[in-house]
């Protein structure tokens, strides 16, 4: 392996090989413990590579922590936001921002499982672009599982392509699909979607969550579900015939009524009027549904014309002067 040197204002930058961005939020029981375990899987493979925490929005001592792994190890670099600016933006920041050859994302909670790490760079290494951890089957509240199970359902059939079903993000990029998707200049990008649209080559690991070394999922039921309704508009165009689907079954749902107020007729049973407002609550629901779903793309379109950052930093450490000047 070569290590390659970039110049940037006159003064040198080495390039890793392999850049680590973690992203972490309320992460003190968690921020040595996953560093550790990187460094351990990654140093007997790597000749280069470092480790960039962004941090977004802690309000523990995330930040003291890791300000004092960068004072120990140069190696070791943080990003401050200056806020909360959300599960997609975030993380994808720090993607841009790194400066190896290949870059590797996860999270700090140790729901990616580090001992990948190898094998995501000797796959790389072989030729394949992009390389992703696809969790195995893991138990969940009945109500998540049909969540899940219904974002994938409707990505699939009106998404643009197909994402892969229970990968995160968790993997490694080439350099140069990193510096494709951010040409895109998505605002909110849906980043496990975007590496599909690329085209380029995907491997795929299974494996099983390990259990986090302390902490708990920062996630819950309404962040799982603004996830999955962001990632659904800002990966499909189809959503706008959709509208054309949902009349179709709201015809077939009003025939099957109507047979079904013929039947109470016949029986002597008087249900006409619950039917009614039944039908005109679920007519004014799935309009409002879908005037919410196109007002998301709209939104998505307004922010394309501000041309808004996705987040804004507080803070860098351990960046040396033009280290992400090349991306």
């Amino acid at each position: 392996m070569n290590k390659q040197t970039a110049i940037f204002a006159g003064s040198p930058v080495v390039t890793p090989e392999v850049s680590v961005v973690i992203a972490c939020r309320n992460e003190e029981d968690n921020a040595e413990a996953i560093a550790a375990a990187v460094i351990a899987e990654l140093e007997p493979v790597c000749e280069s590579f470092d480790i960039i925490f962004i941090d977004n929005g802690s309000a523990d001592r995330t930040v003291e922590i890791i300000k004092g792994m960068c004072a120990r190890d140069p190696r070791i670099k943080l990003i401050v936001n200056t806020r909360n600016f959300g599960q997609m933006r975030s993380p994808t920041h720090g993607i841009y921002q790194a400066g190896g050859r290949a870059v590797i994302s996860m999270c700090a909670d140790f729901q990616d499982s580090p001992t990948l790490l190898p094998e995501f760079v000797k796959r790389w290494r072989a030729g394949t672009d992009i390389i992703l951890g696809v969790r195995l089957k893991e138990k969940s509240s009945y109500l998540l599982t049909v969540m899940r199970n219904l974002s994938y359902a409707l990505q699939r059939r009106f998404g643009d392509y197909a994402i892969i079903p229970n990968a995160t993000g968790f993997g490694l990029y080439d350099r140069r699909v990193v510096d494709t998707i951010r040409q895109l200049n998505e605002p909110e990008p849906f980043f496990r979607g975007l590496l599909v649209e690329t085209g380029y080559s995907i491997s795929t690991i299974p494996f099983k969550r390990p259990e986090r070394a302390g902490g708990k999922s920062k996630n819950n039921f309404f962040t799982l579900l603004d996830f999955a309704l962001n990632g659904l508009a800002g990966s499909s165009k189809n959503l706008l015939r959709a509208p054309l689907y949902v009349a179709f079954f709201i015809g077939l749902l009003t025939f099957a009524c109507l047979l079904g107020a013929v039947f109470a007729a016949f029986t002597g049973r008087s249900v006409q009027l619950w039917l009614f407002a039944a039908m005109l609550e679920g007519q004014f629901g799935l309009t409002f549904l879908f005037f919410g779903l196109l007002g998301t793309q709209v939104a998505l379109i307004s922010e394309r014309t501000r041309n808004q950052p996705l987040v804004l930093e507080r803070e860098r450490v351990n960046f040396p002067e033009g280290y992400s000047a090349r991306v």
